[in-house]
């Protein structure tokens, strides 16, 4: 239970009508879950407005109500609270509530198109592995040191966010990484936390049917970097043109990494294979067991980081070579008859082509590349012809097939998709809608040493159609079919 006044601490009022000298026993925004005495937090979302909501949450048992119109009939028993924006001031009194729990724990944010599940999971199994104890908060999966807690969102609402970063406290983390997406940044979802460092990876074609435009997508990576307080340090790849925008409005400490130019942290890649990359970071040989120059980038903004966060830089190499790749992430799996399987999240233009530039890096030159790759649905429609051209102009065959379609006709997306492939490219391409269909197609067409990637899920363990969630994991049937066919 928290007073009213004290949940609303740093809270821009616009007008009160009512007491603030409340216990309060619960803060949500979603009426379904108010209970005797709850804040209700009436908040506008993209598909629905709150406000709708507001005598649904009294009838519940909420005794306060935060909102951006104060409802013109009132209840006497009730306080109602008028700000600018709702989902601002859910996040700075979703950070009260759970009594500040970012101010406790050096919190790392890692944000960018590409690559920030590597490098927070990265981070987070380099502290544990340097004896510390660590929270972990991604797309795949969000961690308490060994116990795991599933994720739904790239970045959690600020309740549960605040939630589990209090749980983190309460057990003893010093550190937690976290993944901080554009649309968590827009829609206020870190409002309120206090940031140790961020670390911006790079920024590319994605999330523009949210966005709209590329402009406003840079703008919502940079604004988490606005907010952070002298004390934080930024970190940004120099690498990425985009980068330094970054750094504009910031009050934090600027470092920088690159493998390019010169840097703050600086790495060359000295042998890149199947088996890992031979590195020199800041003058120290390492060898690593994750693959490709994306994945360069990654090891040293994790070793970046752990640098800032006043780790010793020799304990911190020796530890990032014993570290395994992440799950769905450029995941290697070879058939007992020599053909290799890479199991990858690549769902843009610019990841696709990263790791198929990879691949072409590590191969002898003889083998078969065929690439599986699909669009889901209801997303960024712009980049499907574009991420089939890329697949064409690094692969020998190309099977288009469905990702995720979620509501849209599957059929659709493979249409918009075939547009991007060039009249000389047909012949090698394949449209196989069935996912499961397309993998069996792809071990059948394939020969010993032949790589085979199957891209856009990675770690999921689903497929979505028509609101759906199916049981489908890439990684898995890929086993299973190459047992089934024997090769």
């Amino acid at each position: 239970m928290k007073l009213l006044s004290e949940i609303l601490y740093k809270v821009r009022l616009e007008e009160v009508v009512g007491s603030t000298h409340m216990a309060i026993s619960s803060v949500t925004f979603d009426s379904r879950k108010v209970k005797k005495d709850s804040l209700f937090i009436a908040t506008k979302g993209t598909a629905v407005d709150g406000h709708l909501y507001i005598d649904k949450a009294i009838e519940g048992g909420a005794i306060a109500i935060i909102c951006e119109t104060i409802p013109q009939q009132k209840n006497e028993t009730v306080t109602y609270v008028k700000v600018v924006d709702s989902s601002l001031a859910l996040g700075i009194i979703a950070c009260n509530f759970y009594d500040n729990p970012s101010e406790k724990i050096k919190l790392v944010g890692i944000t960018g198109t590409n690559g920030k599940t590597t490098t927070v999971t990265l981070l987070f199994n380099l502290f544990k592995s340097l004896g510390y104890s660590v929270g972990l908060l991604s797309t795949v999966q969000n961690k308490i040191n060994n116990t795991v807690i599933p994720s739904t969102h790239t970045t959690p609402d600020a309740l549960a966010l605040n939630e589990l970063l209090c749980t983190m406290v309460e057990q003893g983390c010093e550190y937690a990484f976290m993944e901080v997406s554009s649309h968590a940044v827009v829609q206020n979802r870190i409002a309120g936390i206090n940031f140790t460092g961020a670390v911006f990876s790079n920024i590319t074609h994605d999330h523009l049917d949210y966005h709209k435009t590329f402009d406003e997508y840079i703008k919502a990576k940079k604004r988490f970097f606005d907010v952070l307080p002298n004390t934080a340090f930024a970190l940004v790849n120099k690498d990425d043109r985009n980068g330094i925008i970054m750094f504009q409005n910031t009050k934090a400490q600027r470092h920088t990494y690159s493998l390019q130019t010169v840097a703050d942290f600086k790495c060359k890649i000295l042998e890149n294979q199947l088996n890992g990359l031979f590195l020199n970071i800041d003058n120290q040989e390492v060898w690593v067991k994750l693959i490709g120059t994306f994945n360069a980038y990654n090891v040293l903004s994790v070793y970046a980081t752990a640098v800032l966060l006043k780790q010793d830089k020799l304990n911190v190499l020796t530890a990032l070579s014993n570290l395994n790749s992440v799950e769905g992430r450029f995941q290697y799996i070879k058939s007992p008859n020599g053909v290799i399987g890479i199991i990858d999240y690549a769902h843009t233009p610019d990841a696709l082509k990263n790791v198929l530039e990879t691949i072409k890096d590590i191969r002898n030159g003889n083998e078969q590349v065929i690439t599986l790759i699909g669009c889901g649905g209801d997303r960024d429609s712009a980049k499907r012809p574009v991420m089939a051209a890329i697949a064409c102009e690094y692969s020998t065959k190309i099977i288009l097939t469905s990702d995720n379609p979620r509501t849209e006709d599957p059929e659709e997306i493979l249409n918009q998709m075939q547009k991007g492939i060039n009249p000389t490219d047909v012949k090698k391409t394949l449209r196989i809608t069935d996912r499961r269909e397309a993998i069996k197609t792809a071990c059948q067409l394939s020969n010993a040493g032949d790589i085979i990637l199957i891209a856009g899920k990675g770690h999921e363990k689903y497929q979505e159609i028509k609101g759906v969630k199916y049981d489908f994991d890439d990684y898995e049937i890929f086993k299973e079919t190459i047992k089934l066919l024997g090769i």
